[in-house]
């Protein structure tokens, strides 16, 4: 048994666990913003409710988001120790930023938010709701800034000895990967959750479950997609363009690429294709002509070389080329598909077929919605296996390799703890459903008294309240 192979894998298994709670709290809360807004603004009680029932699902999701991103962050000093001696300087102040400035606020807020209604002002709670949202938010910043740099280390030396020293802070978080690798991981979870809360917002359209409060979900939803989607395209393009000049082995991974394309040379994109590492070669390929040169530049031929993989050393080479292939596709493919079907649905719109009255007629376009809301979480994973993956076999790109980061360790004791985790987050999984299913089996509750806009008070809405065997001040005079 290989020891590193076992502590990538573990790492593998409790990151993309993990990654499938935070995408959905970071998105929601910005919804739970947004409706949140609209009840102080408009008055509307049904507004008061979705934010009540929304809120329910959040905190599900945030709490086995902290259960399982424990054991995680624990890794950098059980099985990466060499990798947090060489980089604590950096990393170790970033992972401790994200949860002392952004969990911290988030989690602080959070007890407002879901038990502070009718005990605080309602401005009070709702910029109790915002610092949740931008706690939440926060923490993918420097989560992102963290692997980041480990994209495309920045901001100081290494050392004879492979320690890294910081020269400018600054510098190494704004390193070259950072604003797009942010700001599509931002719009990737604000996606993601709008297609969850529109495919559930279907779910109960279709089943005529209170369609005319679900039909307002999704209209908001869809609102926002009709930005995020398109937009989400556009910031995956400019990603995959840093790739093409900061990580050449990783490109040339995620097209199947052998033979390097010189510039000046209109580059075919491979559409489909099954990559072999043992001839260097692909068995069958699908292309399409030029397509890769205007993906790259938007121009018929390349301003610079698309280097092939037999211009590294094996050794310098990811190796799981199929997976980083087909996960790069899988996630631009999800991408495309949930920016058609948002288009589709607002051609509908337009033309009056969401209203109260007609959306419930619209099955084939629920049911669409409903197929939608577990493609986000594939598109999110596959994109962190292209990012991870297709990074190989550096840990630090160009400058820490993975079998450098790896601690010493019994391979036996890896496989244990590996086992452990596998069952714990399993259960964890089963129950997220249960309860998960649970609550939307039950619905929003309509009959939830709407408390007062005015009311500044505690839980009865009014503004004082006498404390028992008080007695009123008399007038002396």
């Amino acid at each position: 048994m290989d020891v590193v192979a076992l502590s990538r894998l573990q790492f593998a298994l409790t990151a993309i666990f993990h990654m499938l709670w935070p995408v959905l709290t970071t998105g929601m809360a910005i919804y739970l913003v947004i409706v949140e807004g609209l009840w102080l603004k408009t008055k509307q009680p049904q507004y008061y409710h979705h934010a009540r029932f929304w809120a329910k699902l959040y905190v599900l999701n945030f709490g086995i988001g902290v259960a399982s991103g424990l054991p995680m962050e624990f890794q950098f000093g059980t099985n990466w120790a060499p990798l947090s001696e060489a980089t604590g300087d950096f990393l170790g102040s970033i992972l401790g930023f994200e949860s002392a400035m952004a969990f911290m606020l988030e989690a602080g807020f959070l007890g407002i938010m879901l038990f502070g209604w009718k005990r605080v002002p309602p401005v009070m709670h709702y910029v109790a709701t915002i610092m949740v949202a931008f706690g939440a938010n926060l923490s993918t910043f420097w989560i992102l800034t963290a692997n980041s740099w480990m994209q495309t280390p920045a901001g100081g030396d290494f050392l004879a000895n492979g320690k890294f020293i910081v020269r400018d802070y600054f510098e190494a978080i704004f390193n070259p990967f950072m604003v797009n690798s942010v700001a599509h991981m931002f719009m990737a979870t604000l996606e993601t959750s709008l297609f969850v809360i529109g495919g559930i917002s279907a779910w109960y359209i279709l089943n005529q479950r209170h369609p005319e409060f679900f039909g307002k979900s999704f209209k908001i939803v869809l609102a926002l997609a009709i930005a995020v989607a398109p937009l989400q395209i556009y910031i995956g393009h400019l990603s995959g363009e840093q790739v093409y000049h900061q990580q050449p082995t990783k490109l040339a991974a995620m097209e199947a690429q052998w033979e390097t394309l010189p510039a000046g040379e209109a580059a075919d994109w491979s559409l489909l294709a099954w990559p072999n590492q043992q001839t260097e070669t692909n068995t069958w390929e699908l292309k399409i002509p030029k397509a890769l040169s205007y993906i790259l530049e938007v121009k018929p031929t390349l301003s610079a070389p698309v280097y092939g993989l037999k211009d590294f050393a094996p050794e310098d080479r990811p190796h799981q080329l199929g997976l980083i292939y087909y996960s790069f596709r899988t996630m631009v493919g999800i991408g495309f598909f949930l920016a058609g079907l948002m288009l589709i649905t607002t051609l509908q719109w337009v033309r009056g077929k969401l209203s109260a009255e007609t959306i419930s007629q619209q099955r084939w376009l629920m049911r669409g919605w409903l197929l939608s809301a577990p493609l986000g979480y594939i598109a999110v994973e596959s994109g962190w296996i292209v990012r991870c993956v297709g990074r190989q076999p550096w840990t630090v790109y160009g400058k820490i390799r993975t079998v450098d980061a790896a601690s010493n360790l019994p391979a036996g004791d890896v496989l244990t703890s590996l086992t452990i985790f596998a069952t714990i987050y399993t259960l964890l999984f089963i129950s997220a459903l249960y309860f998960g299913s649970r609550i939307i089996r039950h619905g929003p509750n309509l009959e939830m008294p709407v408390p007062s806009l005015e009311a500044s008070g505690p839980e009865d809405g009014s503004t004082a309240q006498h404390q028992p065997n008080q007695r009123p001040v008399e007038a002396k005079q």
